[in-house]
C-alpha cells in the first residue's frame, strides 16, 4: 500500500493519574437531570469537509490537499444506519421557545438560529424570536461571531434570556442570535445552534467574554460535573449532576483537565493497536463531543493504516481511504496509569467515498498544536466531565 509520513514534533506534558471505583456519585441536595439523545440525523457532512472543519473549529492550518479535497467534495451524505452517529441534539428551552442545539464539549458559546435571518438560510430550523420571549433582553454593544470549516461561520447580536436545559433554569443566561449564517448551515435543519460546554475564555462574544451555562449551573447541580454516554447508532445520553453507576461497568479512572486553552485538555500515555505491543508515549488530546473523528499525530496514524490491506492516503479526499470490505483493527489508547481504553474496529469507520472506498474516522492531526477525541472513541466510552475537580474520567461500558 502507499502510505507516507514525515518528522512530527510532539510536546510531551506528564500529568499525575489515579483511579477510584466512583466520587461520591450522589451528594444530598441539587439538581441533576438526564437528556436523551431524541433526533436522528439524515446525514452527516462529506469526510473531508468534516475533517476541515476540525481544523478550523482550532484555528489550525488544515493541509493544502485537505482544503482543495473538501472543495470538490463538499456537501453531505445519507446515514441512515447510523443516524444517531453525527451529533448530539438536545430540546433546549430559552424563553418560552423550544429549539434543538448540539451539545459541544469544545466551544463555550450558546448560540442559535433567530428570526432576524434571511429565509433563504433559515427556512426548515426552528427559530429564537427574542421578541416573543417576555424575558428576553438586548446586550447592547455586543456582538459574536464564529468561523467553520468551508468557509462557514455564524454572527450577530447578543441577548440575555432565561435558559432550561433538563430540570435547571440559569436566569440572565447569555444567548448568540444569529443575524448572519453561511448557506451551508441550511440542510441540517435540525441543528438549531450550539450549547457550548467547553471553559468561559474560548467564548467568541465581545467586548467582553461571557460566562457559559455551564458555569452558571454548576453551583446548583448535586454534583458539578456532567457525563456522555455516547453511542454507536443508537440515541446516547448525558446526565448533569451525577454519575449513574449503571452506565459503566467498571472503574473509573480519572486523568487531570489543563483548560488553559478553554479545552477538556488531558494528556493519554501511549496507544495500541490492534493486538499489537503498547507504545509508551504522552499524546495531549481535547475531549471533543462535536468532532466524530479521532485525530492523532501522523506517526500514529500511519501506523494504524499500515495494517489494514488496500489503505492509502488519498489526495483526492485529503484523509486516509481503505477498501470498504476490509475489516478494521481495533484501536487502544491508555488514560492513566493502567486503564487502556480500547475502540472497536467497527467504530472506526466514518463515511463512504465511493461504492467501494471508505474514509476512515482516525486522521491524522497535522498543523494542529494537539490531538483531538471525538466520538468515534467518545462513544467507545463512559465519559466524566468534572468541572469542580477540573478533571476527565473514563470507564469501559457495555457496547
Amino acid at each position: 500500500m502507499m502510505l507516507f509520513a514525515h518528522g512530527l514534533v510532539v510536546l510531551l506534558t506528564f500529568f499525575f493519574t489515579f483511579a477510584v471505583t466512583t466520587p461520591a456519585e450522589l451528594p444530598p441536595g441539587g439538581n441533576r437531570f438526564i437528556i436523551h439523545q431524541s433526533v436522528p440525523k439524515p446525514f452527516k457532512k462529506t469526510g473531508p469537509t468534516a475533517l476541515l472543519s476540525a481544523y478550523r473549529k482550532y484555528n489550525s492550518t488544515a493541509p493544502e490537499g485537505l482544503v482543495k479535497a473538501a472543495a470538490i467534495n463538499g456537501g453531505a451524505v445519507t446515514t441512515v444506519p447510523t443516524q444517531f452517529d453525527t451529533e448530539f441534539l438536545a430540546s433546549i428551552a430559552i424563553g418560552e421557545q423550544v429549539v434543538n442545539l448540539e451539545l459541544d464539549s469544545a466551544s463555550a458559546d450558546l448560540w442559535c438560529f433567530s428570526s432576524d435571518l434571511p429565509e433563504s438560510v433559515s427556512s426548515g430550523h426552528t427559530l429564537y424570536n427574542p421578541s416573543l420571549s417576555s424575558t428576553s433582553e438586548l446586550r447592547s454593544g455586543y456582538r459574536w461571531s464564529i468561523a467553520y470549516g468551508n468557509d462557514s461561520g455564524a454572527s450577530g447580536n447578543v441577548y440575555e434570556d432565561n435558559v432550561r436545559v433538563g430540570s435547571t433554569t440559569i436566569t440572565a443566561q447569555t444567548v448568540q442570535v444569529a443575524q448572519q449564517i453561511s448557506s451551508k448551515f441550511r440542510p441540517d435543519i435540525d441543528n438549531d445552534g450550539i450549547l457550548g460546554l467547553g471553559f468561559d475564555n474560548i467564548n467568541t462574544v465581545s467586548p467582553t467574554k461571557q460566562v457559559t451555562f455551564l458555569s452558571n449551573a454548576k453551583a446548583t447541580l448535586t454534583a458539578p460535573l456532567f457525563t456522555a454516554n455516547l453511542k454507536k447508532g443508537r440515541p446516547g445520553t448525558y446526565t448533569f449532576g451525577y454519575i449513574d453507576a449503571g452506565q459503566h461497568t467498571d472503574s473509573i479512572t480519572y486523568v487531570p483537565v489543563n483548560c488553559a486553552n478553554g479545552y477538556w485538555q488531558f494528556t493519554s500515555n501511549g496507544y495500541a493497536i490492534d493486538n499489537g505491543k503498547f507504545v509508551p508515549t504522552a499524546i495531549d488530546s481535547i475531549a471533543d463531543t462535536s468532532t466524530p473523528f479521532l485525530l492523532l499525530p501522523t506517526p500514529i496514524v500511519v501506523a494504524y493504516y499500515n495494517r489494514i490491506r488496500g489503505a492509502v492516503y488519498n489526495y483526492g479526499y485529503g484523509g486516509f481511504t481503505y477498501p470498504c470490505h476490509v475489516p478494521l483493527p481495533d484501536f487502544t489508547l491508555g488514560i492513566g496509569s493502567s486503564y487502556k481504553a480500547v475502540v472497536p474496529g467497527s467504530y472506526m469507520y466514518y463515511a463512504h467515498v465511493s461504492s467501494t472506498t471508505c474514509f476512515g474516522a482516525i486522521q491524522q492531526n497535522d498543523g494542529m498544536r494537539f490531538s483531538v477525541v471525538g466520538t468515534v472513541f467518545l462513544k467507545s466510552q463512559f465519559v466524566v466531565f468534572d468541572v469542580g475537580g477540573l478533571r476527565l474520567g473514563f470507564a469501559p461500558k457495555a457496547l
